[in-house]
């Protein structure tokens, strides 16, 4: 992770803390005693997501309980800090029509509308608590959503070229899974018996396998040794595998038996005839590595021009490099459906989509929402999935 990423998620926690507070602590009726202990906690679980990020480049094998307690009360600190934001913002509204039908009554004679302090005092103590109940409700969901089986989800992509010898050939795509943190072999274990009784034709491995160095995780992703499937298992690499050493980590997936697609291509024979699936490296993998830079282009280069071609691209935006290329179908991941309010706002950010079947001008795009999750171990709205897609040659 770069220095200036680093910075931004500084200040965005630094500014969350500040609110949160001024908005929470200081308006509170407790001694002043109290509010320091508050304060004091409140910054040290502002902090702890920040310090358990550096800890575990260092001593990873003693930040798993502290990655627990840190991405959980990240969690619920988004909540609340969201809730007080839009709560604020409804109370500025209505404050600022107070005033206006207050001046108005100025205006016309009337007596003046009398704001009764302790009134508004008590409505903030209420809203206060409130909105501390709504997050830590949304946060225990939030947990169990995440922690879950799962989902199967199955698809059908129709492609016109598709020889009939493919006709019904099932990808199933596995992404997002982002070992380490609070994501161990325990939970890997299911995802991976759930792939194997869909009995896929193809494995679709999109890229952000984990979260830390390959000596510390190679037991949790260990399981995925077990899969298998008649056509081969493919993996690219995901933004993340660059935080923490892709050269490692693509040296894992092959030792895991994936063959790992680096901006190149294999043809998948079946019955006589073929496909094209080709792979490419992040989207942002040139940043951290040269030789990564991602290119679609490069993917393809000495393909057949008349077979049906499949790219694998981490992020939903390699579309804008792919989309003149002739692929049929793109398959992607990185963006967790957005995993939760307000998180699922930035996701968007510079993505053509960020969940779902489009049909992109001819192109077909398949973004799942992630088989994983990333930092807080919190889904609302945007379960889990595994990906079963199916290819047709009908229309």
């Amino acid at each position: 992770m770069n220095v200036s990423w680093i910075t931004i998620v500084f200040t965005i926690l630094c500014i969350g803390c500040v609110y949160v507070g001024l908005r929470l602590i200081v308006p509170a009726k407790i001694g002043m005693m109290w509010k320091v202990i508050a304060w004091t906690g409140l910054i040290l679980l502002f902090a702890l997501p920040v310090a358990s990020s550096f800890l575990m480049r260092r001593f990873e094998n003693l930040t798993d309980p502290l990655s627990w307690i840190a991405y959980t009360s990240l969690g619920f600190l988004s909540f609340v800090f969201t809730f007080l934001v839009i709560r604020d913002v409804v109370w500025l509204i209505a404050l600022g029509a107070v005033n206006l039908y207050a001046l108005g009554q100025k205006l016309t004679s009337h007596p003046p509308v009398q704001l009764d302090p302790s009134r508004r005092n008590f409505l903030l103590q209420v809203t206060n608590v409130g909105v501390l109940g709504v997050a830590a409700s949304l946060t225990g969901y939030g947990i169990y959503q995440a922690r879950r089986k799962p989902g199967i989800v199955e698809i059908t992509v129709p492609i016109t070229r598709l020889p009939k010898e493919f006709s019904d050939f099932r990808i199933v795509q596995i992404t997002d899974i982002h070992a380490g943190l609070t994501v161990r072999r325990d939970w890997i274990e299911v995802v991976v018996n759930e792939v194997k009784q869909l009995k896929p034709d193809l494995i679709a491995f999109t890229g952000d396998l984990a979260d830390g160095s390959v000596p510390h995780l190679r037991s949790d992703v260990e399981p995925f040794a077990e899969l298998e499937a008649p056509h081969g298992k493919f993996f690219i690499t995901g933004n993340h595998e660059y935080y923490s050493g892709v050269e490692q980590w693509v040296e894992e997936a092959r030792r895991l038996g994936y063959d790992v697609l680096l901006n190149e291509h294999r043809l998948i024979q079946r019955n006589g005839a073929s496909i094209v699936l080709a792979g490419v490296t992040d989207y942002s993998g040139g940043q951290f590595l040269p030789s990564h830079k991602s290119d679609p282009r490069a993917a393809i280069h000495n393909a057949p021009q008349d077979r049906p071609r499949i790219l694998l691209a981490h992020q939903p935006r390699s579309l804008y490099q792919a989309e003149s290329l002739g692929y049929d179908l793109m398959i992607s991941g990185h963006t967790h459906g957005g995993q939760f309010f307000p998180w699922n706002l930035v996701a968007t950010l510079g993505q053509p989509y960020i969940k779902g079947l489009h049909d992109h001008n001819g192109t077909w795009v398949y973004v799942s929402k992630g088989t994983g999750y990333w930092g807080p171990p919190v889904r609302l709205g945007a379960r889990s999935e595994i990906t079963v897609i199916t290819l047709t040659n009908n229309a």
